[in-house]
């Protein structure tokens, strides 16, 4: 089994490139034919889906994401996955209109902490956006799991560091992110997610903990066993 998998990235850059590099370190491999055969589609056009939510103008992010996924089908992608958390709100309202399965992060990641800490308070770290949306929320209540969204406060702090550290290229700001930590710690969270895929770049310049839930991890490695390769 040698399944093509298509990525539909861009969402932004940084994490598009963090994606192929976790896709290639979790694969074992001996040789370049051991990998995954991918089609990374980086549309960076694609209008910012925090913004599109919020205003509740929905159509234009789903029109163009549904044409990108059709041209990884017509790549001969044999399943689809997209690694931009806010735009799973239109990933699911495209579903029925795809021809090859979606892997879905959001799921796959609830599940795989629900299989870890059953019953656990988890933070949902996001952007606006992937908060009003409550899709992290849902997925988590039918898996069993409580769901925390930060403070206004709180949850400006992480906005910040979404968009005016990495989406501006910028490293994060540790002090900030220390006023993260310390808040949904002290809320009794077993866990938090890093449910934007900026937050998981800055899991992974930065060496945090196993508190913090990577998707972009779990994504990765789900890509790897629906290809037939191996997990290292």
């Amino acid at each position: 089994m040698d399944k093509k998998i298509g990525v539909l990235g861009g969402m932004g850059p940084m994490a598009s490139q963090l994606f192929y590099k976790l896709v290639t370190e979790k694969t074992a491999a001996d040789c370049d034919q051991d990998h995954v055969r991918m089609v990374i589609y980086s549309d960076s056009s694609m209008p910012d889906r925090t913004g599109a939510i919020l205003s509740g103008e929905y159509d234009k992010v789903y029109s163009q994401l549904l044409e990108d996924a059709k041209v990884l089908e017509n790549c001969g992608c044999e399943a689809i996955c997209i690694t931009c958390n806010t735009a799973h709100f239109f990933g699911e309202m495209m579903v029925d209109q795809l021809k090859v399965p979606f892997i879905h992060m959001i799921k796959e990641t609830v599940d795989a902490i629900a299989r870890e800490t059953p019953g656990a308070k988890v933070a949902v770290l996001a952007t606006d956006g992937t908060i009003k949306t409550g899709l992290y929320q849902k997925h988590m209540e039918a898996a069993g799991l409580t769901a925390y969204a930060p403070s206004e406060e709180i949850q400006k702090e992480v906005m910040y560091q979404i968009y005016d550290r990495i989406k501006s290229g910028l490293v994060w700001d540790a002090a900030s992110w220390d006023r993260i930590e310390e808040a949904v710690k002290s809320a009794g969270c077993q866990k938090a997610i890093m449910a934007c895929t900026e937050l998981s770049v800055i899991k992974a310049d930065n060496g945090l903990s196993d508190f913090y839930v990577d998707p972009m991890e779990v994504l990765a490695e789900k890509v790897i066993l629906f290809s037939g390769r191996r997990l290292k």
